[in-house]
């Protein structure tokens, strides 16, 4: 699997089985993991992630678990069982919870990349404000990181937006996953902090999430391409 590649990863933001796994072979090879969101998972259960794995692919389960630490290391224990290769927490459940969900997940046979969810790309300035967040988002995010950081978590979901405040900081201790990525001309949808790949990369992205862009494209093998060659065109440019 090529680098480009390997950092690209498919939303399934589908209602069903059927539209999940014809995503699935429909981008096969294209792709470097395919995410299971709170949508399909509702619906199908684990069943949806084990035939997706039985297809030689990578799972991203996205649950953003946020509970007593008790109940997500158990949540973390489940999803470990499954043989998911992601898996994501909340990091406004506080630290003793993401230390419950690290330890869960390192006593499992194949732990997954546990990753913290800062704040969610479809929240504005003014969002954050009705919800009792004082600080910019920017501000926020970055102290939701130091909090993954101190909790052992090694990855966080952030914004490419937020990118900028979070790489010079927390670069060589956490992995930076993006979710909010549209291509050129894509709509925005319900993302409010979002850019385009080549800028997510250049930003210090890791791995970029993108759903709706590809799945709902004419034809969405050429549309994840298309990802991939502005994910090369960007690592070359890149100076990290």
């Amino acid at each position: 699997m090529t680098d480009a590649r390997s950092r690209l990863i498919v939303a399934l933001d589908v209602p069903d089985r059927t539209a999940a796994l014809a995503a699935v072979e429909s981008l096969r090879g294209h792709v470097g993991c395919f995410k299971l969101g709170l949508e399909i998972f509702t619906r199908e259960g684990p069943r949806i992630v084990e035939e997706v794995l039985n297809r030689g692919e990578r799972v991203f389960l996205d649950l953003k678990l946020h509970d007593i630490p008790h109940t997500v290391a158990g949540a973390v224990r489940s999803a470990c069982s499954l043989g998911v290769h992601m898996l994501t927490v909340h990091t406004a459940g506080g630290q003793k919870m993401l230390e419950a969900a690290r330890d869960a997940a390192a006593a499992s046979a194949s732990p997954p990349l546990l990753l913290g969810v800062t704040a969610l790309t479809s929240l504005s300035e003014s969002d954050v404000r009705s919800i009792g967040i004082s600080l910019p988002i920017r501000s926020w995010v970055e102290q939701l990181g130091d909090l993954a950081c101190r909790a052992g978590i090694p990855a966080i979901v952030a914004s490419p937006l937020e990118l900028p405040v979070l790489r010079p900081k927390l670069a060589g201790r956490l992995k930076f996953v993006t979710p909010g990525i549209r291509p050129s001309g894509a709509p925005l949808h319900d993302q409010v902090r979002a850019t385009g790949p080549r800028e997510a990369i250049l930003a210090g992205a890791d791995f970029l999430v993108i759903g709706r862009p590809i799945l709902q494209a004419q034809d969405p093998p050429r549309a994840a391409d298309r990802v991939i060659a502005e994910i090369e065109k960007a690592l070359s440019e890149a100076e990290f």
